[in-house]
C-alpha cells in the first residue's frame, strides 16, 4: 500500500501549474506543436472540407470550358468569351483554393525545409502565371501562334490536393489538447470565506496562500489545501488516475482540479497558480512538448527532395532549350510542363490514404492513432516502458498470506487490525484487505486520527492504541527485528508486504498479490522477439518489482519510484537516439507519456493520460501494443510502396517532359504527363486499400 500512498501524497508537491498568465501561451504552444503533429494539419486552421467543396463549385466551368494540356476531352466545349470565364474562375480558385498550400510553401521555405506544400505551390504557381502569359499572348496581343495555358491542370492539381489534406484531417482527427483539459480542471471563481463569516466569489487569480474558500459538493476544489472544517469524499481521477473516491476530514490534503463529492467543506489554501500540482504537471506536459523533436515526415521528405530535383532539371531545361532554339515560349513551355508534372497529386494522396486506411483499422482493433508520426516512428522503437500495476497486472490485490508474531495474538486479530486502519483508504491495496476482511467474516473497528507517513504507509489509533502500517524500508531504516527470510519468500512470490508496528514491535505481516494480466507475457515475448526491450517502471519495492517481472520475462526493472522520475528515466534512456515508448494510465504518467517518443495510454485511464498519448489501447489490453506495431509496420510498408509509385513516376517523367529524348523525337507531351500522373494516382489509392493488420 506504502508506496503507492507515498506515490499519491508526494505528488502533491511535485509539479506545477500556472493558470491565468501562462494559459494563454501554453495553449497556443501546445496547439503549434499539434499543427506539425498532424502533418500541416490545421494550416491556420483552413478548412479543407469546405475549401474542397467551394473549390469544385469553380473548378467544374474550368475542366469543361478549357483543354486538358492542350487536349480537348470529349466532354469539353468552348463558346467566344468562355475564355474570359475560365479565367476569372481560375484565378479566384488559384488565390482561395491554393491559399493554405501558399501559406504553407511560404512557412516551408521561412524554416529552409521545402516539402509537400512548396511542392505544391510552385506547381500550382507556376501553371497560373505561365497561364496568364499564354492567355494574354492568344486573346490580347496579336501573336499569331497559340501558346498553350494550364489552367485545366491548376484546377485539378488544387482539388486533388485539397482531397488529399481533407481525407489525413478526417484520419487523423483533432487531437484533443490535453494543457487545455487539465486548464479545464480548475474553476474560474471560487467562493472566498472572510474574517467575519461572510461568503464572496472572487477570481481564481485574486486568492492568495491561506485563504479559505468554500466547496459545496459537486463543485472543483479551486487549489490545493488543508480542509479545516467539513468532511466529505473528493474524486481525484482526474488528476491522480485513482477511480474510487476518497474519503476526506479535518486536516487532509486536497488537490486544485479534484471533484468534491457529498460534503460542504473549507479549504486553506496551500499552493496557489504555479505551485499548485495541476500546474507542475502542467508544466511538465508543455515542456515536453516543446522538447519532442519535430520528426520529419516521410512524405515531406521526399517531396523535399522532389522539389529539388524538379527546379533543377527544370532550370536547366529552359537553358539548354534557349541555347538550342532561341525560342522562349518553348523553353519556357518545357519549363512550366516540367513543374506542372513534378506536382505530386500521387504523393498528394499517397500518404493520407494509407493513413486514413490505417487510423480505421486500428479503430476496429481498439487502437486510436492520434498522432501520425506515432506510425513512422514505431518502426524504430528500442524500449517499451510499462507501469507495473494496472498495465501489466490487473490492479486488483488480493491477500496471499497473513500472520500475527504475538504469541496471544491470533491471525484473525492481526487481520482484523490491518482491516481497521485501511478502512478509510481508497488504496488498491487498502481494499483489497478490507475486501477479504469481509469475505472472511473478520469484524474491525472504526479507526480514529488516520494519517498518511509519505513514503512509508499509515498511522492511527484503534481502541486507544497507536498502530503504524508500514513498509519493509521503514523497518530496515529504524532497524525493527523482524524474519528477513519470510519478507524473501513472500517478495519472491510478487506480493506487496505490509507490517502491522505497536510501539517499538512488529505484531503481524500482510502479503498482497496482483494478478498478472493473462497476454502480459506473450506481449514481453513478442517484444522481445522483434529486438524491442522491455522495461518496467514501478512505484513498488524491489523484491515485488523483480518477482513480477520475472514471472512475465522483463529484465530492465525501475522500482520504487515518484512519477517525476519516470520522465528523467524516460529522458535517460533517450540519449544516443535511442527511441521509447511509454505504455501507462494516470496523470501522473502524462508528463512521460509526451516526454517518450510515443505515448501509448490506456483507455480505462484519465482523460488527460488519454489526451496526453499518441495512441490509445481502447481494450486497456496489453497485448494491443503488438497490434500497433504490427499495424504500423505494415502502414510504413505501404507508404513507401506509395512513395515509390508517386516519386517514381516523376524520375521518369520529369526529365522526358524536359525533353531529354527529344533528339530521337520523343518529347512528353503535358497531355500525356497528365494522364501518368493520374494513372499513377489510382495505382496509390487501390494500393492503400489493400492495407491489412495481419
Amino acid at each position: 500500500m506504502t508506496n503507492h500512498e507515498a506515490h499519491e501524497h508526494h505528488e502533491h508537491h511535485d509539479h506545477h501549474e500556472n493558470h491565468d498568465r501562462h494559459d494563454h501561451h501554453q495553449h497556443h504552444e501546445a496547439h503549434a506543436h499539434h499543427d506539425h503533429a498532424s502533418g500541416h494539419a490545421h494550416h491556420h486552421h483552413d478548412n479543407f472540407k469546405i475549401k474542397f467543396f467551394v473549390s469544385l463549385i469553380f473548378a467544374i466551368p474550368i475542366i469543361i470550358l478549357s483543354p486538358m494540356m492542350g487536349v480537348t476531352l470529349p466532354f469539353q466545349f468552348t463558346f467566344s468569351g468562355s475564355e474570359w470565364i475560365v479565367l476569372i474562375l481560375a484565378t479566384i480558385l488559384y488565390f482561395y483554393g491554393g491559399k493554405p498550400f501558399l501559406f504553407g510553401g511560404k512557412e516551408e521555405i521561412a524554416a529552409k525545409q521545402p516539402g509537400m506544400m512548396t511542392l505544391v505551390a510552385l506547381g500550382i504557381s507556376v501553371a497560373y502565371i505561365y497561364s496568364l502569359y499564354a492567355f494574354y499572348m492568344n486573346n490580347i496581343s496579336n501573336s499569331t501562334g497559340h501558346t498553350m495555358d494550364f489552367f485545366w491542370e491548376l484546377a485539378t492539381l488544387i482539388l486533388i490536393m485539397l482531397l488529399g489534406h481533407w481525407i489525413e484531417m478526417n484520419a487523423v482527427g483533432n487531437a484533443g489538447d490535453a494543457l487545455k483539459k487539465m486548464a479545464e480542471l480548475l474553476p474560474n471563481s471560487a467562493i472566498k470565506v472572510t474574517h467575519d463569516d461572510q461568503r464572496e466569489e472572487v477570481k481564481i487569480s485574486a486568492i492568495v496562500i491561506d485563504d479559505i474558500v468554500e466547496v459545496k459538493a459537486g463543485e472543483s476544489i479551486p487549489s490545493d489545501g488543508i480542509i479545516v472544517q467539513g468532511q466529505t469524499s473528493v474524486d481525484e481521477s482526474l488528476v491522480t488516475g485513482e477511480s474510487k473516491k476518497v474519503q476526506k476530514a479535518q486536516n487532509d490534503i486536497v488537490i486544485g482540479g479534484s471533484i468534491n463529492g457529498s460534503g460542504t467543506i473549507q479549504v486553506k489554501v496551500t499552493a496557489v497558480g504555479e505551485d499548485g500540482y495541476l500546474s507542475q504537471v502542467m508544466e511538465l506536459v508543455n515542456q515536453a512538448q516543446n522538447d519532442k523533436s519535430k520528426a520529419e515526415l516521410l512524405s515531406d521528405k521526399v517531396a523535399g527532395y522532389l522539389f529539388y530535383f524538379a527546379v533543377s532539371i527544370g532550370v536547366i531545361a529552359f537553358i539548354v532549350w534557349m541555347l538550342v532554339q532561341n525560342n522562349i515560349d518553348f523553353a519556357l513551355e518545357r519549363l512550366v510542363t516540367v513543374l506542372v508534372i513534378a506536382c505530386p497529386h500521387a504523393l498528394g494522396l499517397a500518404i493520407p490514404l494509407v493513413t486514413a486506411r490505417s487510423t480505421s483499422i486500428g479503430a476496429h482493433n481498439g487502437l486510436i492513432i492520434k498522432n501520425r508520426e506515432a506510425v513512422e516512428i514505431a518502426q524504430h522503437i528500442d524500449y517499451v516502458m510499462m507501469d507495473k500495476t494496472g498495465t501489466l497486472t490487473e490492479g486488483n490485490f488480493s491477500v496471499n498470506h497473513y500472520e500475527s508474531f504475538k504469541d496471544d495474538w491470533s491471525d484473525d486479530a492481526i487481520l482484523s487490525l490491518f482491516a481497521s486502519l485501511e478502512s478509510q483508504s481508497n488504496h488498491p491495496l487498502a481494499i483489497g484487505i478490507v475486501d477479504f476482511a469481509t469475505q472472511k467474516n473478520v469484524a474491525y473497528a472504526n479507526p480514529q486520527d488516520v494519517n498518511n507517513i509519505s513514503g512509508v504507509g499509515l498511522e492511527g489509533i484503534v481502541d486507544q492504541k497507536k498502530y503504524k502500517i508500514t513498509n519493509v524500508s521503514y523497518l530496515d531504516k529504524h532497524d525493527f527485528a523482524y524474519d528477513r527470510d519470510l519478507f524473501t519468500s513472500l517478495a519472491q512470490q510478487g506480493n506487496s508486504i505490509s507490517y502491522l508496528i505497536d510501539e517499538q514491535q512488529v505484531i503481524g505481516i500482510i502479503a498482497q498479490g496482483d494478478k498478472i494480466k493473462a497476454s502480459s507475457k506473450q506481449m514481453v515475448a513478442d517484444l522481445v522477439s522483434r529486438n524491442i526491450t522491455p522495461v518496467m517502471l514501478t512505484g513498488d519495492n524491489k523484491a515485488v518489482a523483480q518477482a513480477v517481472a520475472q514471472q512475465i520475462g522483463i529484465k530492465d526493472v525501475h522500482a520504487q519510484l515518484m512519477p517525476e522520475d519516470k520522465e528523467s528515466i524516460i529522458k535517460d534512456y533517450q540519449q544516443n537516439d535511442k527511441k521509447v515508448m511509454m505504455v501507462g494510465d494516470g496523470i501522473n504518467d502524462a508528463p512521460s507519456l509526451i516526454r517518450a517518443d510515443i505515448g501509448i495510454a490506456i483507455g480505462a485511464g484519465t482523460d488527460v493520460a488519454v489526451d496526453s498519448g499518441d495512441i490509445i489501447l481502447v481494450k486497456s489490453n496489453p497485448s494491443d501494443i503488438i497490434h500497433f506495431l504490427s499495424l504500423s509496420k505494415n502502414t510504413m510498408r505501404k507508404m513507401v510502396q506509395n512513395l515509390w509509385w508517386g516519386a517514381g513516376y516523376n524520375i521518369i517523367a520529369v526529365p522526358l517532359a524536359a525533353g531529354i529524348l527529344a533528339f530521337i523525337g520523343l518529347i512528353l507531351s503535358p497531355a500525356v504527363g497528365a494522364v501518368l500522373m493520374s494513372l499513377s494516382t489510382i495505382i496509390v489509392a487501390i494500393n492503400a486499400f489493400t492495407l491489412k493488420l495481419k
